[in-house]
């Protein structure tokens, strides 16, 4: 899929299955919504109004409050590009948040998903 289809995806199209991916490994809805707080600065009310706006994934990270500083500690491959590398800034925080999700669904410690 060309990135300017993901770009204009609604987020809310995709929000399920980040949760279920969490919760087939045992995690939870909550920890999902932790992570997505905490890389992008969106508190529960905002974020419901996002999936309420079907708010599209390149809406969601150009008007993400306060994306984390922390960021830049994300590293690791994910579907087969290493994040750190990614050219495209849009993409590359999609791609942040995938590997995010991942980490959770790996069964990661919250602690260190969230750079801590």
């Amino acid at each position: 899929m060309e990135n300017s289809k993901v770009f204009k995806m609604p987020f809310a199209s995709v929000y399920p299955h980040y949760i279920t991916k969490a919760e087939k490994k045992g995690r939870t809805k909550e920890e999902v919504d932790t992570i997505i707080y905490w890389l992008t600065g969106y508190t529960p009310e905002t974020l419901e109004q996002i999936l309420d706006n079907k708010t599209d994934f390149e809406t969601f990270f150009a008007e993400a409050p306060d994306l984390n500083p922390n960021v830049s500690k994300i590293k690791g491959v994910i579907c087969g590009y290493r994040v750190e590398e990614i050219e495209d800034k849009l993409m590359q925080k999609i791609r942040y948040l995938d590997k995010l999700i991942d980490e959770l669904a790996r069964g990661k410690a919250m602690e260190k998903i969230l750079r801590t």
